[in-house]
């Protein structure tokens, strides 16, 4: 409050009007910037009017109010248009994870039922192998089989024939001869 008076008591009493200088007391400084600012004011405003001022100032006021609420509706909007956007993304992405989910499953199931079918496959394959092997075991074996009878048919016949050709000799012969002979001549005095 000292100050206050202070500095009206200093507006009373002016320095010598000789000296040139700057007054750093805020205070006493104050009431002499507003009166050279009003005179300003008053000297280039003299056909302006001070409603007219004001009503300018009021007319940008307002402008400037409407500026600032349309921009506040226009977020507005923008932000209730990128909220639905985000809950129909939302929707959308529940939507692909169910189908995703469903997919999942059934590329599951159909995987299994491949792998099923694959192993039936397998085995049927397995088994008509398994059948073609034991009829050609069989044909084989019947083959080699044969070829042994065969060639111990031939082997006995040649033995046989050895035998008899080394046992036969002439007079062994002569003598086969005539017992049968006698066998046919009794045969026949019987039919008669």
């Amino acid at each position: 409050m000292k100050n206050v008076i202070d500095s009206f008591v200093s507006l009373g009493h002016w320095p010598s009007a000789g000296s040139f200088g700057f007054n750093t007391d805020i205070l006493a400084t104050n009431p002499i910037n507003l009166s050279v600012v009003f005179g300003v004011l008053i000297y280039f405003g003299k056909g302006v009017c001070a409603s007219c001022v004001f009503q300018e100032l009021n007319d940008l006021l307002d402008n400037r109010k409407q500026r600032i609420l349309n921009t506040i509706r226009n977020s507005e909007e923008l932000r209730k248009g990128a909220i639905e956007q985000l809950e129909r993304a939302r929707a959308r992405l529940r939507k692909v994870e169910m189908e995703a989910d469903e997919y999942r499953m059934n590329g599951y199931s159909e995987i299994e039922r491949e792998k099923q079918n694959l192993i039936n496959a397998t085995s049927n394959s397995l088994e008509q192998l398994e059948n073609y092997k034991n009829e050609t075991l069989q044909f084989e074996q019947q083959r080699a089989i044969n070829q042994v009878r065969q060639r111990v048919f031939q082997q006995a016949l040649r033995g046989a024939l050895g035998t008899l050709n080394s046992c036969l000799n002439s007079e062994l012969h002569f003598r086969t001869i005539r017992a049968n002979i006698g066998i046919l001549g009794s045969m026949q005095e019987i039919t008669d």
